[in-house]
Formats: C-alpha cells, structure tokens, sequence
C-alpha cells in the first residue's frame, strides 16, 4: 500500500455490538493526493491545496471484506486483532482532514468500511479548508460501569490478622479491612481510657473502666474478624504478614501496661516518701517538749513508720526508716541525754514497747537500745528520791526489771549509805527530817525483794527508832508541845522494850500540858515523879472520869472514875460552893505526895454522860506543912479546878 492511500483498521470482533460511542472511522478521500504527514505539532503542517473531485457512490457495506472504490486500490495490509480491554477512559482518535465530497454515512456497528471513490462531477469552487482540516464531531464517552467486586477468597489467617490488629486497641483491624468508622470508635476507646488513667497516681485505673475497655477490645476483635471474612485486606500487605504485625504489635498494649505500672509504683513510692517526711516532722516539732505532752504525737510518728515498715517493705521510704528510727529514739530519750533521770522513765518505757508492736528484726540494734538507759535512769531516779515519802519505787522497778544490771547491783549499798547519812544527822539540828527521811527509807526497803530488802528495812528501823525520841524532844524544845507530846507518845506505844520509853512518857505529859498551859514548858521536865512531899489528895465530882496530868517539880498523870449521883453545875460559882461537899457521896479519890514547887494541872474527861467536856487546866503552888485537896467537878460550858486549900 502507498504512503497516501488508505488502509483498513478492523475493530477487535470481542468489542460489544453496541457502545457508548461509535468506533472512529478513517474518513480520508479517496484518490492519489497526498496524506499529510505528521509534523511538530501533533497533527502536522498544513494540507497543500486541494482539488476538489466529482462526487462519487458510496458503495453498500461488505460484511467481510471492503469493497474497492471505482478507481482500484491495492488490498489493504493486514493488521493484528486487538486485545480485548476495558480502558477506563477510551483513547481519542487521531485528527483527521473533512473531505472535498461528503462521506458515505458511517455504521453504528461492525468494522469501519473502507473508502469507495466518487465520480467527479463538476462542483463550484469551494472556499479552503481549515489549515488543520475540519474536525470531527464525535459522540460524548460515558466510561462502562465497574462490576461489584467479587467477595474475597477465603483466607483462614486473615481474620486473626484483624483481631490480633484490634486487641492493640489502635483499631489497626479495621484499617486493615478500611472499616474507618468502626476504627474511630476504638481510637475514641483507647482515648477515653488514656483519660482516666493518666497521670498515673496511687489509685491506679478504675476497675471499672479497665473491665470496660477490655471488653471493648475483645468485641472490637470479635467484630473485625467477622468481617474480614468477607473483606479482603485493602492495603498491599499478606495475611501472614498481617498476623505477625498483629502479634508484634500486641507488644504496644502489654509494654503500655508495664509503662503503667511502673509509673504507678513511682507515684506510690512518691507518696510513701511524703509520708515519710510527715513523720520525720512530726518527730522533729517535739524537741524541747515533756514526753507527757508530746506522747500522742511520738505515736503517731511510729505509727507512719510501723506501717512503711510491715505494709511497704521494698519501698525506698522503707529503706529509709531505721535511719529515721535512730533519730526518733533519740529525740524520745532526750531528757536522759540531759541527765533528767527521772523525766527520761517514761520515754524509754515507751521505746521499750516498740519491739512487741514494730518487731525486733525491723528494729535491729534499737530493740535493746532502751534497756541500760532505763536501768540506768532507774537507780539514778530512785536514790535520789529516798528519803522522800513515796520515793525510792524506782528502785524496786530496777530490781523486778533488770535484777541482773550493773545498776541492780549497787541498789544495796546505795540504800546503805543513804540509812547511815540520815541516822548521823539524827544527832543534829533537825532530828525530825531525819527520822522522816528514815521511815520513807525504811518504806522504800520494805519493798524491795526480800533478799536485799529485808536487811536494810532492819538497819533502817534501828535507825528510826532513836530518831523518833530525838526528834520529840527538838520539838518540845522548839515549843511546838502538842507535836512533841504526840511524837513522844508514838515512841512509848511503839517501843515498849527501849531504855528511853520511861523518859519520852514524862516529856510526853509536860509537853501536853505546856501545850494548854504554856506556862509549864520552856525547860525539860525532870525525870522524878510523886513520892515524898505534901499530901495532895485529888477527887471526882462529875458524872464521867477525868484524867488528871501534872507538872512541875515532878510530872505525872493518875486517873479518877466517874462519881455515880453526880451531876453537873450550873455556873462556876455554884460548884465552888457545892462540890465534892455532899456527906451522902462517895467521890472517887487518889492521894499523891508531892515535892513542894509550881505545879501545873491540866484535867482531861473527854466524852462523858454529858457530852463533850473541854479539857481544863490550872496551876498551883505547893507549899510544905500543907495538905491539899483538888476537887474536880463539871459545870455547864466548863470544868472546875480547885476546890481550895485546906
């Protein structure tokens, strides 16, 4: 075939019969002018000039083969068939030029016919075409629609590969099948999570909400293996390879977890070391304060540290409390750092409880750290209370707590000494806080166990009892008569067998009636009592007895019954004028004789038939070459004293 002929193009026989737009056709004329060529530009140059020829008879269609035109053209090459395709957007044909003559109407179907030649016929001169020929109207192309896709094979790994995606709880599951909405309500899971949980604090994550989110991922999986079923993985990855993506990522949530965790045990120790520090300040604002008041605070900072101790044992504030215990039991026994012996007791009693509520192995060295101090601050404490009444209890204490000690040891001899000290001050200017001092010694060594008290309790009564009749006489010397006739009156009851009960008995009755009659004391009565001397003869003239002491040149005491049919007197004067005078009566009576001197009387009845009668006293002059008679007798608001000389 020339270069400027024409040339078959069969269409492809599997192209529908009938489509969107018909199949372009080669509409050159038919002739020996030349084709243009294709130049720069895309559709060439310019056609030369054209030569206009008869019109010539379309022949009818061939249905196997074109039919030649009227003047013969040489068979058209052969082409290859087409490749049956579907382009989504159908390739435009190439340019071409109008003819002079029109153009045999073209088929809606079937293969493109070939050009037939026209007869010439004489035709006006028509004007040129266009430079580029005139173009060609084709039909608008609507793409075929796309078939719906066919439903995935069947691929057992796929559907793991989406819930091993979902159980990240990054909802890769469904991007994995591009199931975007399903995705999103996982991603907002995931956020709402992140929400509660962070940051992460002592609590940790609601029960609640993590039961929640888990069962939100177990559906999520559930789910997006269902429709992977039937949704093939839109993205150019396996299913194996999706499964272990799926698994490898599966490390995102557990690594998250232990991330979690881990921050979660920082926020606890976080806490923990706070309230550590609360303790240590707690501990710390007791300085300078009495345990009495700081005690409550003192426990509760143990409390704290009891309980970092047993509930938190691998904690770093754990690790940090026996140093802070060391402070703490210093801080509690400061009075004993400061020599206050008898305020550090209670302290380190305290201290000494700790291991029973603490534990001696969380302790460690501090479990017996108390144990000498306390002893220590026993003995120091209680001998330096001997002496005092009560005093000394803290010695018994060390021997029932610590009888083994080195300050158990020296409780003995520490009594000892204190027993002698007080017996040689007996002797000096006060007798009686001495002989006090010895009783409350006495006391403290009665207490004590059996084998170092019970010696010391005997050398301390020995010790009392000289300082009872000394300390009787310092009183009645200092004119404080009514403790002297008490004291000395003790000492008579008491020690019946000592050589001195004769002599305190004297004293006793002077220092009484010096205590009624002052005049009586200023001096030691004599030891002498009635004998010789002038008869001096006593008689009762009341209804109830009456004790009768005296003093003077010498001192004694007698006692008269009650006088039965008599009876009180009206006034003083009346019993001047009646007593112990009836003929009728027999008025109890005793005769002394006595030395001549100053005589002091004080009469004594006490409770009688009527009632409470006050003591009574008088003095008198005894003179020799006289006898006397005194008559007592009771009036109503007194009691009588002499009768009168005869």
């Amino acid at each position: 075939m020339g270069a400027n002929e024409p040339e078959d193009r069969p269409v492809p026989e599997d192209r529908p019969a009938s489509g969107d737009s018909p199949a372009p056709e080669d509409r050159r004329p038919a002739g020996d002018g030349p084709v243009p060529e294709d130049g720069p530009g895309g559709f060439g140059p310019p056609p030369p000039p054209h030569t206009p020829h008869a019109p010539q008879t379309p022949p009818a269609p061939a249905q196997s083969a074109p039919q030649p035109s009227a003047a013969p053209q040489p068979p058209a090459a052969p082409q290859p068939p087409a490749t049956p395709t579907y382009p989504a957007t159908p390739t435009p044909p190439p340019p071409t030029y109008a003819p002079t003559s029109p153009p045999p109407p073209a088929t809606a179907y079937g293969p493109p016919q070939p050009p037939t030649a026209h007869a010439s016929t004489a035709q006006p001169t028509a004007p040129p075409p266009p430079p580029y020929g005139t173009p060609e109207l084709l039909e608008p192309h609507t793409p075929p629609k796309a078939p719906p896709p066919a439903p995935a094979p069947h691929d057992p790994l796929r559907p793991l590969a989406a819930a091993l995606l979902n159980l990240t709880g990054l909802g890769l599951g469904y991007v994995l099948i591009r199931a975007w909405l399903p995705a999103a309500l996982c991603w907002v899971a995931t956020a709402a999570l992140l929400l509660v949980a962070l940051p992460a604090d002592v609590d940790g994550v609601p029960g609640g909400a993590l039961l929640g989110y888990l069962a939100v991922l177990v559906l999520a999986a559930a789910d997006a293996a269902r429709r992977a079923r039937r949704a093939p993985i839109g993205w150019r990855l396996r299913a194996p390879l999706a499964v272990g993506l799926g698994v490898v990522l599966l490390a995102v949530p557990a690594s998250s977890a232990f991330a979690y965790e881990a921050a979660k045990d920082e926020a606890v120790e976080e806490m923990l070391l706070d309230r550590l520090d609360k303790a240590d300040g707690i501990v710390k604002a007791q300085e300078g304060r009495p345990f009495t008041a700081s005690e409550s605070d003192y426990r509760t900072a143990m409390g704290l540290y009891r309980g970092l101790l047993r509930d938190h044992a691998d904690s770093r504030a754990a690790d940090r409390v026996p140093d802070r215990l060391d402070s703490y039991y210093r801080s509690v026994a400061a009075p004993y750092a400061d020599k206050q012996y008898c305020d550090a007791i209670e302290p380190l009693k305290y201290l000494r409880t700790l291991p029973g509520t603490v534990g001696e192995d969380r302790l460690g060295r501090l479990a017996g750290w108390p144990d000498d101090r306390l002893a220590d601050s026993y003995y120091a404490c209680g001998t330096s209370s001997l002496g005092k009444t009560g005093g000394g209890a803290d010695l018994r204490e060390l021997l029932d707590t610590f009888p083994k000690s080195d300050a158990a040891a020296k409780v003995a001899p520490a009594v000892r000494g204190a027993i002698d000290a007080r017996a040689a001050d007996v002797k000096g200017a006060d007798p009686c806080t001495a002989t006090q001092e010895l009783r409350a010694i006495r006391a403290t060594a009665q207490s004590l166990p059996d084998a170092t008290g019970g010696p010391l309790a005997a050398k301390a009564t020995g010790a009392v009892e000289p300082g009872v009749y000394a300390c009787g006489v310092d009183e009645f010397k200092d004119g404080r008569y009514s403790e002297a006739a008490k004291t000395l009156d003790g000492f008579a009851d008491t020690y019946k067998g000592s050589g001195k009960r004769e002599r305190a008995r004297t004293i006793a009755i002077a220092a009484e009636v010096a205590a009624a009659r002052p005049q009586a004391g200023g001096k030691l009565p004599a030891q002498r009592g009635p004998g010789s001397g002038q008869e001096f003869v006593f008689k009762n003239d009341g209804p109830s007895p009456v004790e009768v002491l005296f003093t003077g040149p010498v001192t004694g005491s007698l006692k008269l019954g009650a006088c039965a049919g008599c009876s009180t007197y009206d006034s003083r004067a009346e019993g001047r004028a009646k007593a112990c005078k009836s003929s009728g009566k027999s008025y109890p009576q005793k005769t002394l004789r006595l030395p001549s001197g100053e005589y002091h009387f004080l009469y004594k009845r006490g409770t009688g038939t009527t009632g409470l009668v006050r003591d009574h006293s008088d003095g008198a002059k005894v003179q020799g070459g006289y006898r006397y008679t005194d008559c007592a007798y009771v009036v109503s608001g007194g009691i009588g004293g002499f009768d009168g000389l005869t």
